[in-house]
């Protein structure tokens, strides 16, 4: 399908959507484009993570440096990180990144007085601004899991004592992977399955029965009222050919088309909560027209150094 162009009205089409999880539909578009929200979505989307820590008191068994990279993998809820400013652009703190509009800040406290071993979790993190905290992973059933007590930081015994400071500031995936709020992004071409039913009608029963059974998941079935093999789910097929093998095996070449849809592509999206999932998508296509606008006002600074020379360079500074 070389040289196919496609109309560049990309349409979205919601098909699961919970908390941490998305299922949509891109359409209209390429590989292209789709790669590239994908890449945005785990590289490029900001979100909160901590990314200074100074122990205080620190006697457990683990050192410093543990310590604190465990405590920069906590997810923390990033819903105003874009809002927020890059600590190395922000003006009010000299890029000092210690301040309200660039970062915020944590403090941890715990002692173990008794003989039981005591689990410091990221639930022993206190914030200064309510809107960035740990990620709560516990559900409402009221089941009492070690997901409810949150991420384990370290364990103490008698007598060990932890006290630190830490400060959160906004970045990217692209910078460091505690800040990829996307736990995993994939895509796949929709595919698009034809059945010759002519040559489909000369199969008996049981051929076609083994036919069906050749594909390693569940995309064919047999219609119990009509005998007759029908796609029952597209979006399984994993482009392994091994129905297209079985048909010619058989003897029956051309029993099955599959091709894949190059202009439209399932998306499968999983949050590490510090973003909802479809709020991910969102912040995603707004960080990929920022990329645009930047492109565009490169275009337009090239061909005004074409118009103007080297006064062009001049005026911006060049």
């Amino acid at each position: 399908m070389e040289g196919k162009s496609y109309q560049r009205l990309p349409r979205v089409k919601i098909r699961d959507m919970r908390d941490d999880y998305l299922k949509f539909e891109l359409r209209d578009t390429d590989a292209r484009v789709a790669n590239a929200l994908r890449r945005v979505m785990i590289a490029e989307v900001p979100t909160v993570a901590i990314d200074l820590v100074e122990i205080e008191i620190n006697s457990s068994v683990l050192n410093d440096e543990f310590i604190a990279h465990r405590l920069g993998l906590i997810p923390l809820t990033s819903d105003r990180a874009m809002s927020m400013r890059f600590s190395r652009d922000c003006d009010a703190c000299d890029g000092d990144g210690q301040c309200e509009f660039c970062s915020v800040e944590f403090h941890l406290r715990a002692k173990c007085h008794s003989d039981q071993t005591l689990d410091v979790t990221s639930k022993d993190l206190l914030s200064s601004d309510h809107t960035v905290v740990p990620v709560d992973f516990s559900d409402s059933s009221g089941f009492e899991s070690s997901e409810q007590k949150g991420i384990i930081i370290v364990k103490l015994r008698r007598g060990q004592e932890l006290r630190l400071r830490a400060i959160a500031r906004k970045g990217i995936g692209k910078d460091h992977a505690k800040w990829s709020p996307a736990a995993t992004v994939t895509f796949m071409y929709e595919p698009d399955i034809r059945i010759n039913e002519e040559l489909m009608d000369t199969l008996t029963l049981e051929e076609k029965k083994a036919w069906v059974e050749s594909s390693p998941t569940k995309v064919f079935d047999i219609d119990p009222k009509t005998d007759k093999v029908v796609v029952v789910e597209p979006e399984a097929y994993t482009y392994d050919d091994e129905v297209i093998k079985k048909a010619e095996a058989m003897g029956k070449s051309g029993l099955v088309d599959i091709t894949a849809r190059e202009d439209s592509f399932i998306f499968t999206v999983e949050s590490t909560g510090a973003i909802k999932a479809a709020q991910l998508l969102l912040n995603a296509i707004e960080v990929l027209k920022q990329k645009l606008d930047a492109v565009r006002l490169s275009e337009d600074t090239v061909e005004a150094d074409d118009q103007f020379g080297e006064l062009g360079a001049h005026m911006r500074g060049g």
